[in-house]
């Protein structure tokens, strides 16, 4: 019998001093269907997901305590993905 996966996500590193101040958007209703990607970790209030749809990525960010849910600005995937990484390891937020 095999085990059952593990779906926790990442967790995000603490901001760094000097990190990226990302813009935040409201979200705004667009195709449909958007694909998650990658997520990070339940456990914390605020999580953030690399979502992709019609051909262009961007990055949400659920803060549940405040109830809030916003977006970056829809880009190209290559720069989604790197905006993704640099919250993970704390460089941006």
């Amino acid at each position: 019998m095999t085990g059952i996966p593990d779906f926790h996500g990442p967790h995000v590193e603490p901001p760094l001093p000097g990190h990226v101040t990302l813009t935040w958007y409201d979200p705004t209703p667009r195709p449909p269907r958007i694909r998650v990607i990658s997520h990070t970790c339940e456990c914390r209030d605020t999580t953030y997901e690399l979502c992709a749809a019609a051909g262009q990525s961007f990055v949400r960010r659920t803060d549940r305590e405040k109830q809030t849910v916003r977006e970056t600005a829809w880009t190209l995937s290559v720069t989604a993905q790197r905006i993704f990484q640099q919250i993970l390891h704390g460089e941006a937020r």
